[in-house]
């Protein structure tokens, strides 16, 4: 996959360079932000017309058997497989702990019981993950800056999720005490997190949400330089020409085929994911990554 692996390239150039570089990583205040460099995905994501399609696995992989969602050792192994980036959720425990898992209960997705937030890491470390049949498996639920050092020794992209126990300046600054700045997108869900996460992290790539005409005005009329998007158009698809309209602006379209979309692909022999493709999809949040990077011709 072409343009993902010039994705990485740049990454692994603008990284060397800010390795180099002094300039300061506090997000304390604007005056200090504005010194930061820009992430390399700003550059990197820009849309360009023929690029090829990008499979963003929705919650690290989440209907895989015998690999549980938001675990370490599930994105190593579909990244084994495709190029990909992977949309992570980031929550935090009563110590005060950065660590993957979607839901606020346990039960879902662990051996434990009871509130994520009611829990210590220590204590989280005495459960198991289980996949999405319910099947236990040995993986534990990882820490945040343990999946930060692996993207960045792996150059594998991470679009980051932040859960409503989290405040995104404590996730931002997990994100530049790593230094990985150039592997992290950062999702907001609507115009006041948009502007709060942009007036953090001017310098970080940002996925907003762009589901229509209204919004995408709100977007335009913004702060947020349009370099700094990607448009996520939501999971039901829109009017061929809205697409266009997104790219014209410079701004990559993700569509959330995860749940009914993904149904309706894998009901019609995955041949509808190219369709989608034709009409201006850019990046593919998907449930089914392995099936839909066969139909989108996307290899290794």
């Amino acid at each position: 996959m072409k343009h993902l692996y010039y994705i990485l390239l740049v990454i692994s150039f603008v990284s060397c360079k800010n390795d180099v570089s002094n300039t300061s990583t506090s997000t304390s205040t604007e005056a200090e932000t504005q010194t930061i460099k820009k992430s390399a995905l700003i550059e990197a994501f820009e849309y360009s017309a023929n690029a090829a399609p990008i499979i963003s696995v929705h919650r690290g992989g989440k209907s895989i058997k015998n690999y549980p969602e938001n675990c370490l050792e599930t994105l190593q192994y579909v990244n084994d497989s495709i190029p990909a980036i992977y949309e992570i959720d980031v929550a935090k425990t009563t110590d005060h702990k950065l660590v993957l898992l979607h839901d606020n209960s346990l039960e879902r997705t662990t051996t434990g019981i009871g509130k994520l937030t009611s829990h210590t890491y220590k204590e989280l470390s005495d459960y198991y993950l289980k996949d999405a049949f319910g099947n236990e498996t040995t993986f534990k639920i990882p820490l945040f800056t343990d999946v930060l050092k692996w993207a960045k020794t792996n150059n594998v992209i991470l679009t980051v999720d932040i859960k409503r126990s989290v405040n995104v300046e404590t996730v931002i600054d997990a994100i530049r005490a790593e230094k990985a700045e150039d592997v992290c997108i950062i999702i907001t869900y609507d115009m006041q997190q948009a502007k709060n996460a942009y007036k953090l992290a001017p310098d970080l790539l940002l996925s907003v949400s762009a589901r229509n005409e209204k919004e995408l005005g709100w977007l335009l009329g913004s702060n947020i330089p349009t370099e700094n998007m990607l448009a996520f158009t939501g999971t039901r698809l829109s009017p061929n020409n809205f697409y266009k309209t997104v790219q014209s602006h410079g701004i990559k379209t993700i569509l959330g085929t995860l749940g009914n979309l993904d149904k309706q692909a894998e009901s019609k022999g995955d041949v509808p994911y190219k369709l989608w493709q034709d009409k201006g999809i850019d990046v593919f949040a998907t449930d089914r990554p392995f099936a839909t990077a066969k139909a989108l011709g996307i290899k290794k």
